[in-house]
């Protein structure tokens, strides 16, 4: 009797159907996810159907199979429990998190699973044996973590892999063969502690994927003793080296001479030249390439511009222009700066001839040259372009640019005015544009910018417009962009070139806020204060995304900055948004939101939807309160993007 009742009880376990998880088990293991390692995700527990929430995506509304969270700011170690519960899964993205420990045992009962993307957390211990049976894998990206450890052989199990990036972790000891890994089209184990050969099967991979580490053989030099790499002879027999015959020794040496000679030959060249313009009183110039300089007079008297490949320009690049000329409106203060207010007067125009320059840019109005005059003064001389409007109305207009009088301005110094020239002094900025710190250098060896810097940017840039727009109700800035906010050597905020959208005329102007222009915006020459708000929150969206307005196509439909900003929080919530670099920081996750909701209401398609710079100003102060101070909390570098699923 007992035998038939253990027999029963078997056949019942065994016929029984195995449970699967239901939709109901999945949504409590995801809010059981979120209240472990992620309290910023946007889920709403009211919602009975998970499928609709941002990150999630199902099969016929009927079990999860993608889960996507890059960026989200989840953090702590993952438990077990709940991955046993998400067994449908296909694809896993926790990229660019904080995520510590070891990876979860359950997920070993994700079998389906095809992509996995931890890149950019700080898991550790070994590499588990337990991904060794997910054979499904396509693509697994385990870079910038911590894992340590060997790279197992048994890489081999996952025959569909074609994706595997293991950079900047803690590997040791060697590569392991991986003969079967016919599909493996992106593989990159640098920057660990690896040593040895490299395997043949791996050696038509590129060079990239094995720096950083102690290996050889393949794309690398080769190793000691390796007979498997070609001998550098082609008839030698023992050595594998040749020796240059007598022949090529004296190409060689024939070749060695007459290169000198050259040289020298340039070299006398160049000291001609040099002394040729010293006698033209035009000093030498730190800017190389081609720059437009002033030219000899043409038969009507004026000046004529010709382009002249020289090692720079004299700092009257733009100021000899004038100069040269004489009187050519027949007033005696032709060859005078004009000087503002209290500016000290340490130089004139004469000081600006003798300076050394270079170029800066071309930017909106003209282009800017940084003059360095002989007793040090450093100025930045913009040389306008485009400006036909008298002389009269062109003095009234820039009088007005030259009283303002802020700490976020760059100050307007002097002005130069003649038919064919007017120059422009400002104090020089000697860190250059916010549009270079952003965008400039995005490779290895660049600063990231952390949250304090540019929320501190933000600030100081607003200050200056809601000063300008205190001026009048009819005066705005006109042409608010990257470019136009230089910064001191502490990262403080300039605002430039505020004034003199009224002063070029109609043909220039069409495109020159490009990625900016507010949509009611027709005419640049004639901008509305609710505008420069547009063209704020567009700034603050750059500030935030590190993508620059200009390249207008965020994907294949052309979306612009603000609507592809709009859109993705829409979709899938705000994280992915963020510049790589502001991820990196943990701790101040709020106010970076707070701070894209504000950028999005100064980008609100309505003027009068749009906030004041008063209050922009007065709500950036507020969240930087909250946060500047507070030591961060990194997470690790920036990382490639996942691939397609």
């Amino acid at each position: 009797m007992g035998w038939c009742h253990y027999l029963v009880v078997l056949c019942f376990l065994v016929f029984l159907p195995v449970g699967k998880p239901d939709l109901a088990s999945e949504k409590a293991a995801l809010l059981a996810f979120k209240a472990a390692v992620g309290r910023y995700i946007p889920w709403n527990q009211s919602s009975s159907n998970p499928c609709t929430w941002p990150g999630i995506e199902c099969d016929n509304n009927t079990t999860v199979t993608t889960i996507r969270l890059p960026g989200y700011f989840l953090s702590g170690e993952i438990p077990i429990g709940i991955f046993g519960n998400l067994t449908h899964l296909r694809t896993l993205s926790l990229r660019l998190n904080s995520l510590s420990g070891q990876l979860p045992l359950d997920l070993a009962a994700c079998t389906d699973l095809r992509n996995l993307y931890l890149q950019g957390n700080k898991f550790s211990s070994e590499i588990p044996k337990f991904l060794f049976g997910l054979y499904n894998l396509v693509r697994l990206n385990l870079a910038n973590n911590n894992f340590s450890g060997e790279i197992s052989p048994e890489f081999n199990n996952l025959t569909r892999l074609g994706t595997l990036y293991m950079e900047y972790n803690q590997l040791t000891g060697s590569i392991p063969d991986l003969p079967k890994l016919l599909s493996l089209d992106q593989f990159n184990v640098s920057y660990n502690q690896l040593n040895g050969s490299i395997p043949s099967s791996l050696r038509g991979k590129s060079a990239e994927a094995f720096l950083g580490n102690s290996l050889c053989g393949g794309p690398l030099l080769a190793c000691a003793g390796d007979a498997s790499q070609p001998p550098s002879s082609g008839n030698g027999g023992g050595s594998g080296k040749k020796k240059l015959s007598g022949g090529a020794i004296a190409g060689i040496v024939i070749g060695s001479v007459v290169g000198f000679l050259l040289i020298l030959l340039l070299l006398f060249f160049l000291c001609r030249k040099k002394s040729d313009r010293r006698t033209s009183d035009m000093a030498p110039a730190k800017q190389g390439g081609e720059v437009e300089i002033a030219g000899e007079k043409g038969d009507n008297g004026s000046l004529s511009s010709r382009a002249i490949p020289v090692a720079g320009a004299t700092a009257a690049t733009a100021a000899a222009l004038a100069a040269s000329k004489g009187d050519v409106n027949g007033s005696g203060n032709n060859k005078k700066l004009v000087f503002f207010g209290n500016a000290p007067r340490i130089f004139d125009l004469e000081d600006l001839l003798r300076a050394s320059a270079e170029v800066l840019g071309k930017g909106t109005f003209g282009t800017a040259y940084k003059a360095v005059l002989e007793m040090g003064t450093v100025a930045a001389v913009k040389r306008l372009k485009d400006v036909t409007i008298p002389e009269r109305e062109f003095r009234e207009k820039i009088e007005i640019v030259g009283s303002m009088d802020h700490e976020s301005l760059v100050p307007l110094r002097a002005y130069y005015f003649s038919k064919d020239e007017k120059l422009l002094v400002y104090d020089y900025m000697p860190m250059g544009s916010l549009s270079a710190l952003l965008h400039g250098n995005r490779g290895a060896g660049r600063t990231p910018l952390n949250w304090e810097t540019r929320s501190g940017i933000a600030l100081g840039a607003a200050r200056g417009i809601e000063y300008l727009h205190g001026r009048g109700p009819n005066i705005s800035h006109g042409n608010i962009k990257s470019s136009n906010i230089l910064l001191t050597k502490s990262y403080d905020a300039r605002v430039s070139d505020f004034g003199l959208a009224s002063l070029v005329g109609p043909t220039s102007t069409p495109n020159r806020v490009a990625g900016y222009r507010a949509p009611e915006v027709t005419d640049a020459r004639k901008v509305s204060q609710k505008a420069d708000v547009y063209s704020f929150g567009v700034l603050l969206l750059e500030l935030l995304t590190g993508k620059p307005p200009t390249h207008a196509l965020m994907n294949e439909d052309g979306v612009d900055l603000p609507r592809w900003v709009q859109s993705v929080v829409r979709e899938e919530w705000t994280s992915e948004v963020f510049d790589l670099e502001l991820l990196r920081y943990q701790n101040v996750e709020e106010e970076m939101v707070q701070l894209l909701q504000l950028a999005t209401d100064c980008c609100a398609q309505y003027p009068d939807k749009r906030p004041s710079m008063t209050e922009v100003t007065k709500r950036i102060e507020e969240l930087r309160r909250t946060s500047v101070g507070q030591e961060p909390d990194l997470v690790d570098e920036e990382l490639d993007d996942e691939g397609s699923s």
